[in-house]
């Protein structure tokens, strides 16, 4: 099913993304000429790796009973050097139940392995647009 964004005219720069039945609202800031009415795409893109580190972690503590009660994440964007081809996420995790340091680092050595990380660092992505 493909993803499809469809402007909302109430506000001068705002988007709706539709992903299956979920609806996000994507926006740019007013400084950028947008009324901050949502994520901008580079939030959503950091957003995915954050969601995608939180997501793998659970299923994985789940799957190998690992009692980990929370995940938090948390994502720090460095963007200074995006033109000349460097963006920069700074990760941090935090996880609260009875965990024992080498669980800790084994959910650490996991959430390297999600699969958005994966995508971001290690595969290359061709992007093809066309008209409609």
């Amino acid at each position: 099913m493909p993803i499809t964004v469809h402007r909302d005219q109430s506000q001068p720069m705002r988007h709706i993304v539709h992903v299956r039945n979920h609806l996000i609202p994507a926006d740019v800031s007013v400084e950028e000429g947008g009324a901050d009415a949502g994520p901008s795409p580079h939030d959503l893109y950091d957003a995915a790796l954050s969601s995608c580190k939180a997501l793998t972690v659970l299923w994985y503590a789940k799957r190998k009973n690992i009692p980990v009660e929370d995940i938090q994440v948390s994502t720090q964007r460095d963007d200074s050097e995006e033109r000349k081809g460097v963006y920069r996420l700074a990760v941090t995790l935090h996880f609260t139940g009875d965990l024992s340091e080498a669980q800790r680092a084994e959910l650490l050595a996991v959430a390297e392995k999600c699969p958005v990380h994966k995508l971001m660092t290690s595969v290359t992505t061709e992007v093809t647009t066309v008209l409609g």
